[in-house]
């Protein structure tokens, strides 16, 4: 299946592709057509899906990946996936291999089903394991090794050769010449903390090169988000939500825009489940210098730019990682 998504076309052999996966850093995007099975109706539509760590999502154009051409389809981690039996007969479906996706708080309402048909039982087997992959990647391997160290307990511990789900990052330590993953938990805090204070006293540093008070404008940490594009300065929240459905109401689909009620605060409007919400980010002081937080205080940042980093790649107080940013489209 990974063969299947890579636009080789064929001038580089599975046994590579299936290596160059491995040695990455990142998990491939699943895609192809299958059939959906049309809400409410006996009919079923061919549509073009991408299976992603975010979830599954359908192009509303064609073959297109933009963001405002994907839907939403299904979220992986509030759902699961099973095969369907009586397919042809209960619903009509073109082949005999169908699957289908049920959330996980829905116990027996058909109607919040998504029926899915592959062309072929590989196809099928292909699109449920990846969709399991995706979800219980890291769990699968977790459970794997913890009996594999029960055997060996002096033996060194392999680590996966890349990461399988969003939440298998790992510390590491890159001060020697070449990185290796910190197994120590204690260590690895250690290593976290150290990583926290550098960046308060690069940031530091940088508020004395711009100016002594933190609060004074001309405070590097305090404008060098403008320069990022997903900041869009001072638009109101009318404009904000134009922006987000323009672009695609996809999960992780954000931006950050000055407050309308508090001059020295910032709003980030993020889209998760096809909503559009606003997290009001709120300034912080301490020791004398200025802090954001989104979550009261519990977790401060010295400048958005860290902010933003922080929940690319952790959850947090937010609904949803933020992954795609939202950017000003010339029309």
């Amino acid at each position: 299946m990974v063969a299947w998504c890579q636009e080789s076309n064929g001038s580089i052999p599975p046994s590579q592709l299936l290596q160059n996966f491995l040695n990455s850093s990142r998990c491939p995007e699943i895609q192809g057509f299958l059939y959906l099975k049309e809400t409410g109706r006996k009919s079923w539509k061919k549509l073009c899906m991408f299976l992603r760590r975010s979830g599954l999502y359908y192009s509303t154009k064609g073959t297109s990946k933009e963001p405002r051409h994907l839907q939403l389809l299904s979220d992986l981690e509030e759902s699961n996936v099973y095969s369907v039996t009586t397919g042809r007969k209960m619903h009509n479906a073109p082949t005999d291999f169908q699957f289908c996706i049920k959330p996980s708080k829905v116990r027996s309402d058909v109607k919040e089903l998504r029926m899915l048909c592959a062309e072929d039982e590989q196809s099928r087997t292909c699109w449920m394991t990846a969709f399991r992959l995706l979800k219980y990647g890291i769990l699968l391997y977790q459970n794997y090794k913890i009996p594999q160290q029960r055997k060996a307990p002096l033996a060194p511990f392999s680590a996966p050769v890349r990461s399988v789900s969003e939440n298998s990052l790992v510390a590491m330590d890159f001060s020697g010449r070449t990185g290796r993953v910190i197994d120590n938990p204690v260590e690895a805090q250690s290593a976290a903390l150290e990583e926290g204070h550098s960046w308060r006293k690069r940031s530091q540093r940088m508020n004395v090169l711009g100016s002594p008070s933190p609060l004074h404008p001309s405070s590097l940490s305090s404008v060098i988000h403008r320069t990022q594009l997903w900041f869009h300065g001072r638009i109101m929240r009318e404009e904000s939500h134009k922006m987000i459905m323009q672009q695609g109401q996809v999960d992780g689909l954000f931006l950050i825009r000055d407050s309308q009620s508090n001059p020295k605060a910032f709003v980030l409007t993020l889209c998760h489940h096809q909503k559009i919400k606003h997290f009001q980010i709120l300034p912080f002081e301490e020791d004398g210098q200025i802090f954001f937080s989104l979550d009261d205080g519990a977790t401060k940042f010295s400048d958005l730019i860290h902010l933003v980093e922080f929940y690319q790649l952790n959850r947090g107080v937010l609904p949803c990682k933020l992954k795609h940013p939202c950017t000003v489209v010339a029309l």
